[in-house]
């Protein structure tokens, strides 16, 4: 399996994968997330496969197996927060077909790797309460919460 960052030609996988995980958080929470709708249109997702602040990355064998959407994050002269760079995941999915099969412990580590080496303090995400794999299988990759969202519905 090799890890490279996303182009043109994954786009229809990548759109594939955005709406599993759109079906795993509206099915979990549909009072917050609209069916069959995408995160982001071909035009949106044409740009951000070129942009080197908010990178993605794919695992590729024989075709797209998963996916990392990465955001990088700088806080610099803040009143309160250090100076800080932090790479954002933003998205990580692999496709529900061949889930554990170690492809997002991959992604994650070359995520992990890829932040070390353009200088990040720091990896950070979100999880929705609603998605119990994907917040064990990051608590198995040893990330630990940093703040938590708590709401109640009115």
């Amino acid at each position: 399996m090799n890890i490279r960052r996303a182009d043109k030609r994954d786009m229809d996988k990548i759109k594939d994968l955005l709406n599993q995980v759109l079906t795993v958080h509206h099915n979990g929470r549909p009072d917050l997330f609209k069916a069959n709708c995408r995160k982001y249109t071909d035009s949106e997702l044409e740009e951000l496969i070129k942009d080197d602040a908010r990178p993605i990355f794919v695992a590729d064998e024989d075709g797209v197996l998963g996916y990392a959407f990465c955001v990088i994050k700088e806080t610099k002269n803040n009143n309160i927060l250090t100076d800080i760079k932090t790479l954002y995941i933003d998205d990580l999915c692999v496709d529900e077909n061949i889930r554990g099969k170690h492809v997002g412990t991959a992604l994650y580590n070359y995520v992990k790797e890829y932040a070390k080496e353009i200088g990040c303090y720091n990896v950070t995400l979100n999880v929705w309460s609603c998605n119990e794999s994907a917040q064990q299988f990051y608590e198995g990759q040893g990330l630990k919460p940093q703040k938590t969202t708590l709401e109640t519905i009115l």
